[in-house]
């Protein structure tokens, strides 16, 4: 390390302009999560270099570059937006223009949030959805402005406005500080001619006073100023993927929908699971009750009566129709128990899951050994879901899997009804390849529950399902 003395020295230290880094995303908070085909791809394919040592030379590190870089620009214009015209509206209220200029505040905000999901979409990966719509009761400016005024969402654009600013301003100053240091330190062997040649200084400047200066000057203090700028761009894409997200977090948070909404969508999506399940049991039964009992009756009436008209001239052909007659009123008697099982058997009113479900594994063409650790029951809705689930379950288990045995085990997590059903058999069930499977996770998502399907070719098969409680 070279020392100068001297009177007079310049006090630069030679740090050539950069650009910034943009964060290293993560996975999305609600939506794909990486980052589109090109690394998915990477990702399909053996790399030579660890994720650590490739990561400041990716291309989704340089989108997360541009996201950061174009968030200080945005954030001005956002945050100037958003105070000027709330402040405006806010102080015109005492007249009647303050609510028409709040609402036009309001909306300006909605539209650039708009702008800054599609741009957290192209940039980040992240998949957020709009926001719930205006709901207008009426037409006109005046409703519009109404509705404005009464989202949520609005409100929640102009939070975005006033947070999202200071938060650009800080992540900015992060990603470009430690992007340009650490590449113009590793790339310093490659520019150091430049302060002794026309600088007139032996390298970056440490120190420096009225006495003397030290300089990175000498090989060994350049290697390791490289080694320390390798480290650094190493570090980088790191530390700015924790900036990014915050971002995430913010435009997740304050420009998707609310958690309310979110739920609304949910549980109308799931009435209407349950209405068009409710209309196919209908159907079902209706065709079951046609197809069936209701056929066999029909016959027994036709063959009551032929067997009236023979009572009297032939009592032995008659006795007989009245024998067969019997035999169908026992078949029709059976498939209307089995009719009134498949809707709710009576053995899960009286007594409850343990020896439903043991009637149930009863009648399944594999042994099957059930277990029930239930000190109580649950909520008759949820008992009988949990029911025809095994029920369904089982079914599969003797017509697909080939088992030698099976497994139901029930018991209580907490607030939570689970259920396990599993078998030995030759396994390859998957619920997302359109399959029973998957309509028994639509049923059992419709009460908050959950289905989950662990069968890998070759088996064996576990399938668990989680029911809230409710009691």
């Amino acid at each position: 390390m070279a020392t100068q003395y001297g009177t007079q020295f310049g006090q630069g230290e030679g740090h050539g302009p950069g650009s910034g880094y943009e964060p290293f995303g993560g996975p999305g908070l609600h939506g794909r999560g990486d980052d589109r085909g090109d690394h998915r791809g990477d990702d399909r394919r053996r790399h030579l270099l660890p994720a650590g040592l490739r990561a400041p030379v990716e291309a989704r590190s340089w989108r997360e570059l541009g996201y950061v870089l174009l968030s200080l620009p945005i954030g001005i214009m956002l945050f100037t937006y958003a105070v000027t015209m709330v402040s405006l509206g806010a102080g015109l209220l005492v007249t009647f223009l303050g609510i028409p200029v709040l609402a036009a505040a309001l909306a300006g905000c909605r539209l650039f949030g708009s702008l800054e999901r599609a741009r957290a979409r192209a940039l980040l990966g992240l998949d957020v959805r709009e926001p719930e719509p205006l709901r207008t009761t009426g037409g006109g400016v005046l409703a519009w402005t109404g509705s404005v005024l009464r989202s949520g969402a609005s409100w929640r654009a102009v939070l975005y406005a006033l947070v999202q600013f200071p938060w650009a301003v800080f992540s900015f100053v992060v990603a470009v500080v430690f992007w340009t240091v650490g590449w113009s330190f590793l790339t310093y062997p490659l520019w150091f001619w430049v302060f002794p040649t026309w600088a007139g200084r032996g390298g970056i400047q440490l120190y420096g006073d009225a006495h003397h200066s030290v300089y990175l000057d000498n090989p060994f203090e350049i290697t390791m100023t490289a080694l320390v700028g390798l480290l650094l761009t190493l570090a980088t894409p790191w530390i700015v993927r924790a900036l990014t997200t915050v971002d995430r977090v913010l435009v997740y948070g304050l420009l998707g929908p609310s958690r309310l909404s979110a739920r609304v969508v949910e549980l109308e999506s799931d009435r209407g699971v349950v209405v068009d399940t409710a209309a196919a049991d209908l159907r079902r039964i209706e065709r079951d009750l046609h197809d069936g009992a209701q056929a066999r009756l029909v016959a027994l009436a036709m063959d009551l009566g032929l067997a009236k008209e023979k009572l009297a001239e032939d009592p032995r052909a008659a006795a007989r129709m009245v024998d067969e007659a019997h035999g169908e009123v026992k078949t029709a008697l059976q498939e209307l128990r089995d009719l009134a099982r498949g809707i709710h058997p009576a053995v899960l009113t009286d007594r409850g899951l343990d020896a439903a479900l043991s009637a149930v594994a009863s009648r399944c063409t594999v042994p099957v050994r059930v277990e029930v650790d239930l000190a109580q029951r649950p909520a008759p809705a949820i008992e009988g879901i949990a029911y025809f689930t095994v029920s369904e379950l089982l079914q599969n288990i003797s017509k697909h899997s080939g088992a030698r045995s099976a497994t139901v085990d029930v018991w209580r997590s907490e607030d939570r009804l689970m259920l396990q059903v599993a078998d030995d058999g030759i396994g390859g069930a998957d619920a997302a390849a359109g399959s029973g499977l998957a309509g028994l996770a639509e049923r059992l998502d419709a009460v908050d529950g959950i289905l989950l399907v662990d069968s890998p070719a070759g088996g064996p098969t576990r399938v668990t399902a989680e029911l809230p409680w409710r009691r």
